[in-house]
């Protein structure tokens, strides 16, 4: 989660030509951007930006990170992870208390009656569900799971680990890219939590393919995006699913999943809706 391993990352990702720099046909032994082409984009000596990058300099002003950021050509999300790598000192992990949901909380995800929706902690975790959210996205476990911090499923976990999951996305690469490029943005933020160095080490273990979207450093977060579901009852749909943030609670996210009036998918949500007031949803 480191500053030098994001640099290195998002530099090896660039090539001259990308920043307007001559190559003159030479044969290159790295990937990317060289560690001086980074230092001369961004008006600072090599030595310097090569002790930044090896973790020997840990002082940057905001003008030099600034720097550095439009020469690696960062997004705005990246360049704020950029400056948060930056500000990390060494210090020990620290375990977290559950997180709970308050009350203003459970009053806005009752008003969701119609759509599906589910609360997530700021580690994936569902905090709570709807019961069309259930229905829509994890029938296939115990309803009430989100009620015991203990049992909590956790949407990372679930993307990498769980077959259910992982069939029910048409374009599974894609999600998977999503959730890991905000749990980085987690990472940033929160350097010191042991439940996220945990699922993350438990990720890095059980999955390849996590494994190597993360080594890849890649920051954003999740945003309105829309997907095709695959799913066990109603067939395939496409939903749109759209992040809200609590006032209260700004490091957790409400998971709204909407669907185009009049579609196909909107009358199979109505008859998933229909099979989870009768409780006929279970896979």
């Amino acid at each position: 989660m480191g500053l030098g391993e994001f640099l290195q990352a998002r530099r090896a990702r660039l090539q001259p030509e990308d920043v307007d720099l001559p190559t003159f046909g030479e044969r290159r032994r790295v990937a990317g951007l060289r560690r001086e082409e980074v230092a001369l984009l961004a008006g600072v000596s090599a030595s310097y930006y090569t002790r930044l990058e090896q973790g020997q300099s840990t002082k940057a002003s905001a003008a030099i990170l600034d720097a550095i950021a439009r020469a690696l050509r960062l997004t705005g999300p990246e360049h704020e992870h950029l400056r948060e790598l930056a500000a990390q000192r060494p210090r020990p992990l620290l375990q977290p208390s559950p997180e709970e949901v308050s009350p203003l909380t459970r009053d806005l995800m009752r008003t969701f009656d119609t759509v599906p929706a589910l609360l997530l902690g700021r580690r994936t975790d569902v905090l709570a569900w709807n019961d069309l959210g259930h229905a829509l996205l994890a029938g296939h476990l115990d309803r009430t799971a989100p009620d015991r911090p203990e049992d909590r499923p956790n949407l990372a976990r679930l993307m990498f680990l769980d077959p259910h999951t992982r069939d029910l996305y048409a374009d599974w690469p894609r999600k998977a890219r999503a959730v890991v490029g905000n749990l980085r943005l987690v990472a940033g933020r929160h350097p010191q939590d042991a439940l996220l160095a945990s699922l993350v080490g438990e990720l890095s273990i059980h999955s390849p393919e996590f494994s190597v979207l993360w080594s890849d450093h890649q920051v954003a977060p999740c945003e309105a995006d829309s997907y095709e579901l695959r799913h066990p009852l109603i067939g395939t749909l496409t939903v749109t699913q759209q992040i809200l943030v609590p006032a209260r609670s700004p490091e957790q996210s409400v998971v709204v999943v909407t669907t185009t009036q009049g579609s196909g998918s909107e009358n199979a949500l109505t008859l998933l809706g229909g099979l989870a007031h009768r409780g006929s949803t279970a896979i």
